[in-house]
């Protein structure tokens, strides 16, 4: 075969071989191409992505900030939103929620005269058999014990029966037995006022510093009645005569000692002291002459009048004080009234 023939038949071969390198060619350059691109989406795709998409996933997972106690919380009306509702009481009406302080405040100790313990008070002179005690006058206002009547509006007379209050606390196994009685209709509550005549009788300012011992009792085996009485069963039981004492005193006769409700509620003008106090005045008045003890005056300009002293004729010159002993354990005596 000549050159010419054996060229024209290698022809058609040569340019398909030709057409298969191009094509070959063609694919390893996009791949190449494809590799690159991977290649260069890999690098740069991270950093446009946070421009691109908003950024939720960071949102998320940022913590909320936390208020401390000491951070005021934000105004609710400074956005323009309503006030958000205060705690409710059960009622359905509003209560402000109490603060730490009021909630953590430990309650008062059960001293005489946090307890509403009646004070020693001063008292007119005693008539034939009895002393009469406390003032004259009414004092209105602070200082009556819970569940008793509202010192502006004391009845003045009852029934004349009375309530005997419970025992209200252990009973020592010693003791002059006494007993306390509230006049029906008073508003007084016998064991609210029995607490509180205890209290005084125990009170280490009290008649227990030259060995008086006192126990409760319910029965007729008592030796001493304090019975809370109004005005007009006050009289009766003391005997009252005189004009100005008629629904102003108090009194001991025999084995009881009457209080009369007016000054239990209200205390008296010549006292200066709350009624609680004065309550003490009375008792310990009233049971110092059930164990002896004599009328004495005032011992000198600004010392604490005698709880002897009928502090109700003016005190001429000494400071109201309710207690036969001071917390020293000293008697406060004056000079004996002949």
């Amino acid at each position: 075969m000549s050159e010419r023939r054996r060229r024209a038949a290698s022809g058609p071969r040569r340019l398909a071989a030709l057409q298969r390198r191009r094509k070959s060619r063609t694919r390893l350059a996009a791949i190449g191409a494809t590799v690159c691109l991977a290649a260069l989406g890999t690098a740069v795709v991270p950093s446009l992505l946070p421009r691109l998409l908003p950024d939720t996933v960071s949102q998320a997972r940022s913590p909320e900030p936390v208020r401390t106690t000491a951070e005021p919380a934000p105004d609710p009306r400074a956005d323009g939103t309503s006030e958000s509702p205060a705690e409710s009481t059960g009622d359905g009406s509003p209560r402000a929620p109490r603060s730490p302080e009021a909630a953590e405040t430990p309650e008062a100790p059960s001293s005489p005269a946090a307890t509403g313990t009646p004070a020693p008070g001063k008292e007119p002179a005693p008539g034939p058999g009895k002393s009469a005690g406390s003032g004259k006058g009414a004092r209105s206002g602070a200082g009556a014990t819970p569940g008793a009547s509202d010192p502006g509006t004391v009845p003045t007379s009852g029934p004349g029966t009375f309530v005997t209050a419970p025992l209200t606390g252990t009973v020592p196994a010693t003791g002059t037995p006494f007993r306390v009685q509230v006049e029906d209709g008073t508003g007084v509550d016998p064991t609210d006022a029995a607490r509180q005549i205890t209290a005084i009788l125990n009170d280490r300012r009290g008649w227990g510093q030259e060995g008086a011992k006192f126990r409760q009792v319910t029965g007729a085996e008592a030796e001493l009645t304090f019975r809370v009485a109004t005005a007009a069963t006050t009289d009766k039981l003391c005997n009252v005569r005189q004009p100005e004492h008629i629904g102003e005193v108090n009194c001991r006769t025999g084995k009881d000692v009457v209080i009369n409700l007016k000054r239990w509620q209200q205390g008296s003008p010549e006292f200066d002291g709350p009624p609680v106090e004065y309550r003490a005045l009375i008792v310990n008045h009233e049971v110092g002459h059930w164990l002896g003890h004599g009328h004495e005056t005032c011992p000198g300009p600004g010392r604490p009048a005698p709880a002897m002293m009928q502090q109700i004729d003016g005190l001429k010159g000494c400071v109201s004080n309710a207690w036969p002993y001071d917390a020293q354990g000293a008697y406060l005596s004056g000079p004996a009234v002949p």
